[in-house]
């Protein structure tokens, strides 16, 4: 794993940068001076200027972390950035979903399968099945499963969205959704290509698709939406109050849920032709929005995040201190500290005044 030393403002430093080994052997290198002109980390390398900084979380010793899709991930403590990749255990260094768990691990879904982090080793979670089983089981190793989004509901039992679509675990056997014994499907249901999924206050699970719009599971039936004849639907989360919202990623903005219908939201105010690929609410209620412009052409001056009120919605760009204007994550810190990440592997945070560009 390497480590990323906090560079200070208009510094020029030559030091040693600490390497551990998953042995816990040290070992150093030296570091050539570099000039900085704000305060930021060293930017990490990365052979794909499309790869991103996809997700972040925090886990309960208030480390952020922060997956990307071509470099592992990166724990800051508040210092220091440490590096974990393949070399440590990592599956993959294409990391798009993190969660900790009610244990105090942390899992990580790859565009390989699942890897879990105990704080101190990192496992990998082979994705098999029980020859018994029926249906639509197969044998499924890691290394063929693309998993986008990790979920633990109420009740513990863990969901994961996948491209080769949603399989659950209870920590001893995995099992594919749609064969649950309890579930109506009476229209014969396989969601596939699914990138979001929440559990809203009511226990229901909701997933969003690449090819099939929006899916809702109530324990027992599941029922499709496809908002305007849409079925492109990214990210989804529920407001405080109670409303579902889905980002499309045709370029047509949000919608939000009511509890009966889909409705496109905030299109007269500017979010129209954005791609929505992150949603949040912040501790103060405002609802902010990572997108990047859905026309090629316009993605080097419009995009980044959207705040929205509840009347006005803003937009903040690269021109106000953002790293980049595609923007696929929007995290708030206990801090309420703002955490943006996007394409190029680009990283800001923003604090409610400032934008401060990491990578």
């Amino acid at each position: 794993m390497k480590i990323c030393k906090h560079l200070s403002r208009y510094s020029i430093i030559l030091g040693t940068m600490f390497l551990f080994t998953c042995s816990g052997q040290l070992k150093t290198k030296q570091q050539a001076a570099i000039s900085v002109e704000q305060a930021k980390l060293m930017r990490p390398h990365s052979s794909n200027e499309g790869d991103n900084v996809h997700r972040v979380i925090q886990d309960r010793t208030m480390n952020l972390w922060f997956a990307t899709t071509g470099n592992g991930v990166y724990r800051y403590d508040g210092k220091t950035f440490t590096n974990f990749t393949t070399k440590d255990g990592l599956l993959s260094n294409g990391v798009f979903a993190m969660l900790q768990d009610k244990t105090g691990k942390i899992w990580f879904g790859t565009d390989h399968g699942l890897s879990c982090f105990d704080g101190k080793t990192f496992s990998q979670i082979p994705i098999t099945f029980n020859e018994n089983q029926i249906g639509n089981f197969e044998k499924v190793q890691a290394s063929n499963i693309f998993v986008n989004t990790i979920l633990q509901d109420k009740k513990g039992m863990f969901w994961f969205a996948s491209e080769s679509g949603v399989f659950c675990y209870d920590g001893k056997e995995f099992t594919w959704f749609i064969d649950n014994p309890n579930l109506v499907n009476a229209k014969k249901f396989n969601p596939k290509n699914v990138i979001g999924m929440i559990e809203d206050k009511k226990g229901n699970i909701w997933f969003t698709t690449r090819a099939e719009g929006v899916y809702c599971f109530d324990g027992s039936e599941l029922v499709n939406y496809q908002p305007n004849n849409l079925k492109w639907f990214y990210s989804i989360f529920e407001d405080s109050k109670g409303n579902i919202w889905v980002g499309n990623r045709a370029g047509d903005g949000v919608y939000q849920f009511d509890g009966k219908n889909f409705t496109s939201q905030l299109t007269s105010l500017g979010l129209k032709e954005a791609v929505v690929y992150s949603m949040i609410q912040d501790n103060a209620g405002n609802i902010w929005f990572g997108t990047e412009a859905d026309d090629v052409s316009k993605r080097q001056s419009t995009g980044g995040v959207w705040r929205y009120d509840g009347k006005k919605l803003k937009n903040f760009t690269t021109t106000d201190g953002l790293s980049n204007n595609a923007i696929f994550t929007v995290f708030e810190d206990r801090n309420k500290h703002l955490w943006i990440g996007g394409r190029n592997t680009s990283l800001t945070k923003y604090d409610g005044k400032t934008f401060t560009k990491f990578w």
